[in-house]
């Protein structure tokens, strides 16, 4: 979920073709969560193949990538590591949210109320170990490499831009800026509408952030769009403090000097349990590590073995998929273009 800055963080409305010859680090469990969402049947189902296995992230994965790629965009995925312990709160809320949703799911299925129970299955969604894996194995078969942070993925990928390894983040979450993501994609897709969570849709488009400029219009400093973002509420601190949105957080912020005088603000009330200077601390020093990726090459028989021969998918499609893919991959292994 991360920090909410919508409302106060302006982006720049832009197309595939301004990423042209780009690459970006896209946050994994972000997309995979965002395929095993909206990749269901109308009751909320999701896709799934003959034997009863979940297939949304295996088809997101796959024809996402391959449309980028095809557009020439060059996405490096970055999986999540060891979760760290400010975590724990907010990772058992989802949990429980999760299985609540998907209780309610089933129930409005049995009654026959789709619209709604669709938006139940959306937010039952859930990420195996087994899907993990899986979609690293996809990967591996498409030539398309990954990176498995230490801790967060987005603090990974954040330090990726920031070393200019990557052009951007790809990534819907803002808390990909709080961890110093020069550049931020959010809507990496060429879809033009999304559903929401009650079953209507709305109009998106590919948005471009830049942290300078964040910073520049909200008159902060990242330090303090980190105290911005903790008095809102974050992954480590979801609740954020009582009655306190990103206006009234912002202007808190803009007339102290330290962590230390914000949290003495009457308004303020710090009543989580994690210590608010060690998440602090964690959004300004993330555990992470150089990344060393490349492309390779396309493995057609494996592809065709998992989404095919395993899984059912559609042997047309994703034959099709792989000549577009394979493609682009040459077209970069001849030097064609910049790298980031």
């Amino acid at each position: 979920m991360g920090v909410d800055l919508g409302d106060l963080v302006d982006g720049e409305d832009i197309t595939y073709a301004d990423l042209n010859d780009r690459v970006l680090a896209v946050d994994a469990m972000n997309v995979l969560y965002q395929f095993l969402s909206i990749i269901r049947q109308r009751d909320g189902t999701p896709l799934k193949d003959s034997d009863g296995n979940i297939t949304s992230h295996l088809s997101g994965l796959f024809y996402r990538t391959t449309k980028l790629l095809d557009s020439n965009i060059r996405p490096v995925y970055v999986f999540d590591g060891e979760m760290p312990d400010l975590k724990a709160t907010e990772a058992a809320q989802r949990r429980e949210k999760r299985e609540e949703a998907q209780k309610e799911w089933e129930k409005l299925k049995e009654e026959g109320d789709v619209d709604e129970a669709f938006s139940k299955a959306m937010q039952s969604s859930r990420v195996t170990g087994d899907m993990i894996d899986e979609s690293r194995e996809l990967l591996d078969a498409m030539g398309v490499p990954y990176v498995d942070a230490p801790s967060e993925g987005e603090a990974q990928a954040a330090r990726m831009a920031a070393n200019g390894n990557v052009y951007g983040v790809g990534s819907q979450d803002w808390d990909s800026l709080l961890f110093g993501a020069e550049r931020m994609v959010k809507n990496l897709t060429s879809r033009k509408k999304r559903s929401n969570r009650d079953g209507s849709s709305r109009t998106i488009s590919t948005e471009l952030i830049r942290l300078e400029h964040v910073l520049d219009n909200l008159g902060l400093s990242r330090r303090e769009l980190v105290w911005m973002g903790m008095l809102v509420g974050t992954d480590f601190n979801p609740d954020g403090i009582y009655g306190v949105g990103p206006k009234t957080a912002l202007k808190l912020v803009r007339r102290n000097q330290s962590l230390e005088e914000v949290l003495s603000e009457d308004k303020v009330d710090w009543d989580s349990e994690n210590d608010p200077y060690r998440i602090e601390d964690f959004f300004m020093k993330p555990p992470t590590n150089d990344a060393n990726f490349s492309f390779g090459s396309v493995d057609a028989d494996l592809v065709e073995e998992i989404m095919i021969e395993t899984h059912g998918f559609s042997k047309k499609r994703i034959q099709s998929g792989l000549e577009r893919l394979s493609n682009a991959l040459e077209a970069r292994q001849k030097g064609i273009g910049s790298f980031t």
